[in-house]
């Protein structure tokens, strides 16, 4: 007895269910909230394996594979449910009339030389704060050049890679306080328009296999022991090397009680197009701040895009 020859359209619908299988995988991975190590690793991608995903579904509607697009459609909704804390976290209540605070963040890249392109990045983001991390030593010397408008600058070097450094610069007044765990985050208060915000600089090591298993998690502790006893406003912003869904973006949410911005679209790396990209590179705040907007900066000649959000007095404090 002859088996049936399975049909052109039957044959893609296949390759059109297996082709979605990674995304699915990671979109459960998201979704269980599970910590351990490899999981985590996957929950890493769910927005490049939702653009992924949302480019297939249309595929397969154009093509009129309705079996593979019911499919597409159902991986999609996991995804979105697996995505929706990282792309739709709360923005809270902007208090009536409350000055709003511009803040620029960027990982710059140890091996960055081109001045140019921070500059005009910072210059055109118009921000108030600057936070910069990964920050060239050689680029320590010319911040003058690079940021104009922020004279006022706190400056750390020996860095995650001890040849780079940590800059909080504003254009109003910035004291430096005592920030606890090594070189992994800095802290300073800015005297904004808001009254005095306390600003901590962070950037958390790469998650493991790359570097040791409790390296972010540890990081993240020490950044919480820096954060006791503070008050008034908080900002937590720069290079994370995690997404705000994952198992450190909830670490951070649930024991120090911040809030990301939207993750979306991606910051890194910069060479792909941003909706495949992955947003580690992080602004969290305290709730008694609210936020009015989030987007991506210039390109400074990193491999990481540069974030720029808006911030106010939240009306619900």
């Amino acid at each position: 007895m002859r088996l049936p020859v399975p049909t052109v359209r039957q044959m893609a619908t296949a390759a059109v269910i297996l082709a979605l299988g990674p995304s699915l995988v990671i979109g459960i991975a998201a979704l269980s909230g599970i910590g351990y190590r490899w999981v985590d690793i996957l929950a890493q991608f769910t927005g490049p394996a939702m653009a992924v995903c949302l480019a297939v579904l249309v595929v397969t509607l154009v093509a009129r594979l309705w079996m593979a697009a019911g499919v597409g459609g159902v991986v999609a909704l996991v995804l979105l449910a697996a995505g929706a804390p990282q792309w739709f976290p709360a923005k809270g209540q902007p208090e009536a009339g409350a000055p709003v605070v511009s803040l620029y963040t960027a990982n710059l890249w140890v091996w960055n030389r081109d001045a140019e392109a921070i500059r005009a990045s910072v210059a055109d983001s118009a921000a108030d704060v600057v936070v910069l991390i990964e920050t060239p030593v050689p680029m320590l010397d010319d911040l003058d050049l690079l940021l104009p408008g922020q004279p006022n600058r706190v400056v750390e070097t020996g860095g995650a890679y001890a040849v780079d450094g940590t800059v909080i610069a504003s254009r109003w007044p910035v004291r430096k306080i005592e920030a606890r765990g090594g070189p992994n985050h800095v802290a300073a208060v800015v005297e904004t328009p808001l009254g005095p915000v306390t600003v901590f600089a962070v950037h958390l090591t790469r998650p493991w296999p790359y570097q040791f298993q409790w390296g972010q998690i540890s990081q993240v502790m020490a950044l919480e022991d820096s954060m006791r006893g503070l008050e008034g406003p908080v900002v937590v912003a720069g290079d994370f090397n995690s997404v705000s869904s994952a198992r450190i973006g909830r670490q951070i949410k649930d024991d120090l009680g911040l809030i990301p911005a939207p993750g979306w679209p991606g910051t890194w790396p910069e060479a792909l197009p941003s909706p495949l990209g992955i947003t580690i590179d992080q602004v969290y705040r305290s709730p008694d701040l609210a936020l009015v907007g989030r987007e991506l900066g210039r390109p400074t000649g990193s491999d990481h895009r540069p974030v720029v959000t808006r911030l106010t007095r939240s009306a619900m404090r």
